[in-house]
């Protein structure tokens, strides 16, 4: 069994890793200043980019609910793998040879979630390889019949799983993945008699990978007239597969999706393929489950949908019945979303692989110019229920119709819906508006109990937060020694305003954050000097015991852990905190003159405490201690020229 990491490939592989990369799969980031990146947090939900991104010392960290970490730590957490799988991971990312303490190489199982992985990657490779076997026809005529060339599947890494009970069991097995993991992985089914076969069976696949690419799943379709299972079938909920936190094609259209700020949401697999080879790179499904509330997280992160509503959100509905019910679902939960949401159907009712069968490219690409807005979409939906000719029918319809303008969040285009509404049913104007106001004041107080708690808001029956300083509520037993309060952690948003601490502060920043760039010997001047605010000097006294370590990946780490316990979360934030940039100035003559304003402030207090003794030191009595004085300031002022003349 292999032991521990050795702590310098620990340092190595986090020294070669840009975290801007790794959180950029799950993160749309954008510039926030000098060497600083931000976008929606992955860990809790908001409308506004809180989640800082320092990728020059390799942290994270998050001032709306305070996660905090590196690029293992990050990995961790969106992943839940081990500190140990995390490393490795990485490391293998870059074809770095870890080396562990009993001198061992790497354990060829270090986790289950990696083994899962790993067979469901060998299961692609094996699908793919599969399609083009002879008993692959059918699946090459199927591909074909949506317009789908040799090229496209190996795009998508499509594959087929041929007939029978044991090919891919066997196969796999051979290749020293033991029946559990397989099992595991969804690949493998048991039978009533504890017998396993595989799952897949005569089926077109097509792998559903996670944002960093990594197969979690498959999709399959079925081809044969005597497969009596359901037409598609999905992997089932795995250590690695959980189908409502999961989006086919995201793999691919993340990058897209961040750059161009637009999602399109399609039905099926080769919805997706079919927008993507018609230039739609956008696009994304759901597998085999409605479009929810996790989607949403996920596709905000991944769109950086923020307060300021610039992004569009597509949906693609069939026109029948079932897509009608998914739009309402939809639209249910659009208001999640600080981005534009529309609509958008086919003239002939057609899919978008459909549509590009019968039409061609241009087609799928015009489909999305025709797109509408989501709630008009819903408003038509709606009316088409009712019958608009009777008088009960309209009363019924405005009833149903006018919560949905209410809703609309840009009270802009309330008044143009309302009257659109109006002519839509063909009633009067005021009584719309009545209908549409009365709704809006209904919607402005929901009961008690179905109104969802804002973002930092206490859920209902929540205990309260304990207040600063105070420690547990409970009495100490008779006789027993009163509980310490435990210590309260300063954020940086505690520190006061005063010029002295911003300049400390800053000069701190710039230190964590460029501590190459600022150089050994200013950063010795600095951590030499004076503080005014007590948690900034606790700070500066562990930067100056570490000090040797300030050019290592982990340094940032090891003064964090060094500081007292109440304020490690603001040397992590310190670490992140944006550095405004100006373009008008240079970043590094900006972060060394804001460094070394401490340092010359410090100079000048120490002058300044001289000449105070010397005005007190009598010259006649005191001649030798008059002449010392003189010569210090003396000194203390050469310094300072000769720091500023640098």
């Amino acid at each position: 069994m292999a032991g521990l990491i050795r702590r310098s490939d620990i340092d190595e592989v986090r020294s070669r890793i840009d975290i801007a990369s790794v959180v950029g799969d799950f993160v749309a980031l954008k510039s926030a200043g000098i060497g600083s990146m931000k976008g929606l947090c992955p860990f809790h939900d908001e409308k506004s980019p809180s989640f800082h991104v320092r990728p020059q010392v390799g942290r994270y960290h998050c001032f709306g609910c305070g996660e905090d970490g590196d690029v293992f730590t990050f990995l961790q957490k969106m992943d839940h793998v081990t500190f140990t799988e995390a490393v490795e991971r990485l490391a293998a990312s870059i074809g770095y040879t870890l080396h562990y303490e009993d001198g061992g190489a790497a354990a060829s199982d270090h986790g289950n979630r990696a083994r899962l992985l790993a067979a469901n990657q060998a299961a692609s490779e094996y699908f793919i390889e599969q399609l083009t076997s002879a008993g692959a026809d059918g699946a090459r005529r199927f591909l074909g019949g949506r317009g789908f060339d040799p090229a496209a599947a190996q795009r998508f890494g499509v594959g087929y799983a041929p007939q029978g009970w044991d090919n891919l069991g066997a196969h796999l097995k051979g290749r020293g993945f033991t029946e559990a993991e397989l099992t595991g992985a969804g690949l493998l089914s048991t039978g009533e008699r504890g017998s396993s076969y595989d799952r897949f069976r005569g089926r077109l696949m097509w792998p559903i990978r996670d944002q960093t690419g990594q197969t979690v799943g498959f999709g399959a379709r079925r081809l044969y007239g005597d497969d009596k299972g359901p037409k598609y079938l999905n992997t089932p909920e795995t250590a690695v597969y959980h189908k409502a936190q999961v989006l086919y094609g995201l793999d691919l259209a993340k990058r897209d999706i961040g750059r161009g700020r637009q999602v399109v949401i399609v039905e099926g697999y080769t919805d997706v393929m079919a927008c993507h080879l018609a230039g739609v790179t956008t696009a994304v499904a759901t597998c085999g489950t409605s479009f929810g509330v996790d989607h949403i997280k996920i596709i905000r992160r991944v769109m950086g949908d923020d307060a300021s509503g610039l992004g569009e959100v597509v949906f693609t509905f069939d026109p029948d019945a079932a897509g009608q019910k998914a739009a309402v679902r939809a639209f249910a939960e659009e208001q999640r979303f600080a981005a534009q949401t529309y609509v958008a159907v086919a003239p002939d009712g057609l899919d978008p692989c459909d549509l590009r069968l019968a039409k061609g490219d241009e087609a799928v690409r015009r489909l999305l110019r025709t797109k509408r807005p989501m709630f008009e979409f819903v408003i038509k939906q709606k009316l088409d229920t009712y019958d608009l000719e009777t008088v009960e029918g309209r009363v019924a319809a405005l009833r149903d119709a006018a919560p949905i303008v209410a809703d609309i969040r840009d009270s802009a285009l309330r008044p143009a819906y309302t009257r659109q509404l109006a002519r839509m049913l063909g009633s009067d104007l005021d009584e719309v508006s009545r209908a549409v106001e009365a709704a809006a004041r209904r919607g402005s107080s929901p009961s008690e109990g179905s109104r969802r708690p804002q973002t930092g808001e206490r859920p209902q029956g929540s205990p309260p937060p304990q207040q600063r300083g105070q420690g547990p509520s409970q009495e100490p037993g008779a006789g027993a020694e009163p509980a310490r309060p435990a210590p309260v952690a300063v954020s940086i948003t505690d520190l006061p305003t005063a010029t002295a601490t911003r300049q400390e502060r800053d000069a701190l920043q710039a230190i964590l954050q460029f501590p190459v760039l600022i150089g050994r010997d200013l950063i010795e001047k600095v951590t030499s000097s004076g503080f005014s605010n007590a948690a900034l000097a606790a700070v500066r006294d562990a930067m100056a015991r570490h000090l040797d370590e300030y050019t290592e990946p982990g340094w940032v780490s090891v003064v964090e852990q060094d500081v007292p316990e109440e304020y490690r979360a603001l040397v992590g934030q310190l670490a992140v905190v944006p550095i405004p940039e100006r373009p008008s100035r240079q970043p590094e003559i900006y972060l060394r003159t804001i460094t070394g304003e401490i340092y010359l402030r410090d100079l000048l207090r120490r002058k300044d405490q001289l000449i105070r003794t010397l005005q007190r030191t009598d010259r006649i009595a005191a001649p030798d201690e008059y002449r010392r004085l003189g010569s210090q300031i003396a000194e203390l002022e050469a310094q300072r020229r000769a720091f500023q003349a640098e």
